[in-house]
């Protein structure tokens, strides 16, 4: 049997006093393949590329203010006595949710001020989205956090995971379950799902993509969260998370099936905004 290995180390790289975090990294390379691949997309749904881009650096810093804000605020008991951890957000801490919330206030403003359809923006941007919360989760893994309950070297071992993932499940003098890679593998699939399917003719009106997403996302982390051992608690009663994506799923799932009943004339998802749209048929 081969031995499992120890943790890894989350430093990347020194430079003199300057740490770079593999949370940081992996990160900086899920928004990088984001980007890439919503303006790929934006292009060919009329969505100019520099509308992108500006709106990303717009979202970014929000993005991250509203999700680290979010687990703050739920950790507050701690925070409160340790004001100066509040900015470190390169040992961990960030709430997706969050910083879902803070993106989507971020984009409805920028579309409404450059008058670009913002279903259609965030059907653009959903599958990448999804992308990067899966690649996102190897950041948890490197910090070892969202994980699970205590397990068993066997059980981990008959999931047939590598050993160096193994040693990383090796977190407070117990092995756990790596809820990280459930959520990711989850998320991966969603990313292939919409992918494949968002340029089927005749399939996804505008708003559909996103809510599809919102729908699968939120199905899937209901059910990981409740795995976890270090979820955000409301009341020490309530996972936070796992009320949001009930509330989520069953949102999303109802506003799509009221959006096709009361707008059936909405525009396809393939027809973009009307200017210079490719329209598929595959």
């Amino acid at each position: 049997m081969n031995t499992v290995l120890g943790a890894l180390n989350p430093i990347a790289l020194r430079l003199g006093p300057i740490q770079v975090h593999w949370y940081g990294v992996i990160i900086a390379s899920a928004v990088v393949i984001a980007v890439a691949l919503a303006v790929q997309e934006g292009q060919k749904r009329g969505i100019r590329p520099d509308d992108i881009y500006d709106m990303i650096l717009w979202a970014l810093p929000f993005t991250l203010i509203a999700a680290r804000a979010y687990y703050v605020a739920f950790q507050w008991s701690y925070y409160s006595q340790n004001p100066g951890e509040i900015i470190r957000i390169w040992d961990g801490g960030i709430a997706i949710y969050g910083g879902l919330i803070g993106a989507g206030i971020v984009v409805f403003l920028f579309c409404r001020s450059r008058f670009i359809p913002t279903w259609l923006m965030l059907d653009i941007a959903a599958p990448t989205v999804i992308m990067g919360q899966g690649i996102g989760r190897w950041g948890n893994f490197m910090n070892q956090e969202a994980f699970g309950r205590v397990t068993s070297l066997s059980f981990l071992q008959g999931l047939h995971l590598p050993n160096w993932l193994i040693g990383q499940m090796y977190i407070q003098g117990a092995y756990r379950q790596p809820t990280f890679l459930y959520e990711s593998v989850w998320d991966i699939l969603g990313f292939v799902l919409l992918m494949v399917t968002r340029h089927k003719a005749n399939l996804y009106k505008q708003g559909d993509v996103f809510l599809a997403y919102v729908a699968w996302y939120a199905f899937g982390r209901f059910f990981t969260e409740g795995m976890r051992t270090d979820s955000l608690m409301l009341f020490n009663v309530i996972r936070i998370s796992q009320a949001l994506s009930v509330v989520l799923f069953l949102g999303s799932i109802g506003l799509l099936i009221w959006r096709r009943h009361h707008y059936p004339d909405n525009r396809w998802y393939l027809a973009g905004s009307g200017q210079t749209a490719v329209t598929e048929n595959k």
